[in-house]
């Protein structure tokens, strides 16, 4: 069955009089358009997910090489002949301006994409690129998939991890990639963690398992950490080297020892066959609701003819349905009560937690700077301090999308209707939420030489052998003497350990200062685009719950419109009249039993 098709045809059934309708299967068929099932490679630096991408798709489409970082995100997609496109800010915009200024594509050579998504060809993305586009003919591709394969990152806690954090509710599956060096870490464990919290679908792909022949053990390590997280989290060992060379030699025992085929089998059968499930039952209840909207009027107007006796009695109960309708669409104010006050709450809360995380942090770090001097490895605790600054937000804006959720569901309870769609609440990019944040200044190491010991010491040690050697000198001795020289240099020693102790108290105390000024900005700056966030997140559920209402009151609205009308009708025009209505209604009749087919159709949703 081909579904764009039918919703075509469900369009023109809506016609001039229902554009509210027509809007609704307008949205349907651009999403049938667009089938990807977007599949995120995810995970640190340099664990073998470019790799696994040209594996997976038997294309050297990702740069791969020991001094070369991917910068830029890389889709790979099916197309019927191979090309590669890169999207982009026009020059002169500012990165941060990627809201406003619309994107750039542009064709590439495909043997040159790495000069662009590398980080060699494009260090720190001086070509200000938002992603890679790849066109590949490949049978894994051709239903829908699309990989992604992003940017490595230092540490699944950087600050640059968000950036993939927050891309995870666009994505129907993520793949965590690690090798099979070590067993996962607990920022990798932390990372799963909030990423099965906004993505449906989460796995495992434990690479480079031609390199370290103890993978089997890794495999158990982790199978044990994924447990206690969730007990069904696929684990798939692979070789990404294997794979590529059995493609290259047809070597089907090798291409199962690279241990690719049962991924394959994940991507294809749970991935892609549940996304196709997912679209027809989202088709099937649009098409639906369309039908059963077009065949009240009709059947209102053709109950009215036909029954001309039972007229009054049909307006009275159309009547009281569009009163009943009126009095939802005026008490619209409960259900807009109820997504403000929750909004306020939310925005509070969410403050709240912001605060509560980031002033952890800081504690943190302040007890950090207690334990010693902060001024020699202050490079690295600025990085410990980002890094704990990064997790702390990325926890925030998981919770933050969840309550949202909840929100909509609480304003859904309003509404009577059956099999209510919630809004689709992924608004608003949060890439550079961090951008704005100034880096944790530069503190002073505090590194003594030899000569500034030399002269504190002599300071001190000034005032004890003048102290000493005019107490001596009343003993007839003279001013530079044993016991003065004895006296200057533990006076001397006691001044430069006072003085260390007081640079020491003097460097914490603006350790802690420049602490407390980058919590500050963390929480002002995100702050502020979390409420820009959750301002995008109440129009979007605002306006999806008011059209619903409207399109409900427009309904019936029309039966009763159709009804009176039909009661005016003369003699002569009413049979011609109901052989027009039957036929409509037998169009939407049939068009409502295709739609009811298409759950039970096994036939792939949308991709054809």
């Amino acid at each position: 069955m081909d579904l764009v098709k039918l919703v075509e045809q469900g369009i023109a059934l809506t016609g001039e009089g229902r554009p509210d309708l027509g809007r609704r299967l307008e949205q349907t068929r651009r999403r049938l358009l667009d089938p990807s099932v977007r599949v995120m490679v995810v995970g640190e630096f340099k664990q073998g997910k470019s790799q696994l991408v040209n594996a997976l798709v038997n294309a050297p489409v990702c740069p791969v090489d020991d001094d070369i970082a991917t910068s830029v995100p890389t889709i790979v997609r099916h197309g019927e002949k191979p090309a590669a496109f890169v999207v982009g800010l026009p020059s002169g915009r500012p990165l941060e301006g990627a809201d406003d200024a619309p994107p750039v594509r542009e064709p590439v050579p495909l043997a040159e994409l790495a000069g662009y998504v590398s980080e060699r060809g494009n260090p720190g993305n001086e070509r200000r690129l938002l992603a890679a586009e790849v066109f590949l003919p490949r049978m894994i591709l051709s239903g829908g998939l699309a990989v992604v394969d992003s940017p490595g990152v230092g540490g699944l806690e950087s600050p640059h991890s968000l950036t993939t954090l927050t891309a995870l509710p666009g994505a129907d599956v993520v793949l965590l990639v690690s090798d099979a060096s070590q067993e996962y870490t607990e920022p990798e464990m932390r990372f799963l963690r909030q990423a099965m919290r906004m993505c449906p679908n989460v796995g495992c792909v434990l690479t480079k398992t031609d390199i370290y022949p103890d993978w089997r053990r890794i495999v158990e390590l982790d199978r044990r950490h994924l447990d206690a997280v969730a007990p069904n989290i696929p684990i798939f060992p692979v070789s990404s080297v294997l794979r590529l060379h059995a493609a290259k030699e047809q070597d089907r025992e090798l291409n199962e020892e690279s241990g690719f085929p049962a991924l394959v089998r994940y991507l294809r059968q749970d991935i892609l066959g549940q996304a196709e499930r997912l679209a027809r039952r989202s088709v099937a209840h649009d098409l639906r609701s369309t039908a059963d909207n077009l065949r009240m009027s009709v059947r209102a107007e053709l109950q009215a003819l036909q029954n001309p006796g039972a007229t009054p009695q049909l307006i009275v109960d159309l009547e009281d349905a569009k009163s009943k309708a009126d009095e939802q669409r005026r008490r619209s104010a409960r259900w807009q009560i109820t997504l403000a006050d929750g909004m306020t709450d939310l925005i509070s809360d969410m403050e709240h937690d912001l605060r509560d995380r980031m002033r952890a942090v800081m504690r943190e770090a302040e007890e950090a700077i207690d334990r010693g001097d902060p001024g020699p490895v202050w490079d690295q605790f600025s990085d410990w301090f980002e890094q704990r600054t990064a997790s702390a937000v990325s926890d925030t804006f998981v919770w933050t999308d969840e309550r949202s959720q909840w929100l909509a569901r609480q304003v859904a309870d309003h509404f009577s209707l059956e099999e209510l769609r919630l809004p689709d609440l992924r608004v608003g990019d949060t890439d550079d939420v961090l951008d704005p944040v100034e880096p944790v200044p530069f503190l002073d190491p505090g590194y003594m030489g030899m000569g500034q010991k030399v002269l504190v010491g002599m300071r001190g040690s000034y005032g004890g052998i003048l102290m000493f050697g005019l107490l001596t000198g009343l003993l007839g001795m003279s001013l530079v003497n044993p016991l003065s020289v004895g006296a200057g240099l533990l006076i001397g020693t006691k001044a430069y350990k006072d003085d260390k102790e007081t640079r020491l108290k003097r460097r914490q105390a603006e350790a802690k200062a420049l602490v407390r000024r980058a919590t500050d900005d963390v929480i002002f700056q995100v702050g502020k685009q979390l409420k820009d966030r959750l301002r995008l997140v109440q129009r979007a559920i605002r306006d999806h719950f008011t059209e619903l209402a409207e399109e409900h009151h427009r309904t019936l609205a029309d039966s009763v419109q159709a009804a009176q009308k039909a009661a005016a009708t003369f003699a002569a025009e009413r049979e011609g009249r109901i052989k027009e209505l039957r036929a409509e209604l037998a169009r939407v009749e049939k068009f409502r039993s295709q739609a009811d087919q298409i759950e039970k159709d096994p036939a792939p949703a949308g991709r054809r």
